[in-house]
């Protein structure tokens, strides 16, 4: 049977490294999860890989579409789908990695047979974050599902529509429509996560926005300005800095809202990862090694 090996773990934790290295072993290919660095204007406050990393591995879903684009987490498991099967044709083995935690959950298991977005809803939903901000949308939801409302990133707003969008459909919650509705896929998952103390996650993080700040950060968001309102800029980096041009927050304060939200991020990761129970863990002081190791007992070769 093919085989996915599925690189995981928190923001910044070295997850592109590991992936690299695993897919220049075996000589394969990588598919990103992570939902942020499709769009090829975010590339700084994305911590898209770098050229010269792309360069030493073939990249897929990295910098492919355009924040004016609509992409829903359906269509990127019918792409990621259509391009495992291409690359398996030719390899027993391509590397998956992001930490984009429900869009690796849809090409493991598939999405649940939810209908697709229904445009009125959306220009609805969107107007609304527009007028009254992502508290209204967080306090709806609350009100239509508290079950899911309990467990989703409720600062993303593409979860909130999407969740809201399908009750409205259907007339029943999120949750009892994703109720056991698991897809059976013809390839071997192995997932690989990074694990590190909290506090060397943190100082990862803090390090990381500084970097992000000195490699041009600000003008990429301010460049984005006449955008701030579409879908997929209403994230970490981006939302805290456009405060910083509307003149309600210092670029100081810009940045140490950054910082905190990435980390109340990265915590988020830890609690959805927490729960999953078929994860190999590999310390993040030594994971190549590690990593190699444990395919190898697990009989994966080149």
């Amino acid at each position: 049977m093919k085989k996915l090996i599925s690189i995981i773990g928190t923001t910044g934790i070295g997850k592109t490294k590991l992936a690299i290295q695993i897919a220049q072993h075996f000589s394969t290919e990588i598919i990103s999860c992570d939902s942020r660095q499709f769009f090829k204007e975010m590339k700084i406050g994305t911590a898209t890989p770098s050229a010269e990393e792309l360069a030493q591995v073939p990249h897929h879903f990295i910098g492919n579409l355009s924040i004016k684009d609509y992409y829903s987490i359906g269509q990127f498991e019918k792409d990621a789908i259509q391009k495992l099967e291409e690359l398996f044709r030719t390899r027993d083995i391509v590397v998956m990695v992001g930490g984009s935690m429900m869009y690796e959950k849809a090409v493991l298991e598939g999405l649940h047979d939810l209908p697709e977005a229904n445009e009125e809803n959306q220009t609805k939903l969107q107007r609304m974050l527009n007028d009254e901000g992502i508290g209204k949308l967080q306090t709806l939801l609350k009100d239509l599902d508290i079950d899911y409302y309990n467990k989703v990133d409720k600062d993303n707003p593409r979860r909130l529509f999407r969740a809201i969008d399908i009750i409205w459909q259907t007339g029943k919650t999120y949750t009892e429509n994703i109720a056991d509705q698991v897809n059976k896929r013809d390839f071997e998952v192995i997932r690989i996560g990074i694990q590190s103390p909290r506090e060397i996650i943190y100082e990862r993080i803090n390090q990381r926005v500084d970097l992000m700040v000195k490699n041009g950060l600000v003008e990429e968001v301010e460049s984005l300005i006449p955008f701030k309102n579409n879908l997929a800029l209403r994230t970490v980096g981006y939302s805290e800095l456009f405060n910083y041009f509307n003149e309600n927050w210092t670029l100081d304060f810009a940045i140490e809202e950054i910082k905190k939200n990435s980390r109340r991020f990265a915590k988020r990761q830890l609690t959805w990862y927490r729960k999953e129970d078929n994860i190999n863990w590999v310390n993040f002081e030594n994971l190549v090694e590690e990593s190699l190791s444990l395919l190898n007992t697990l009989n994966i070769k080149k």
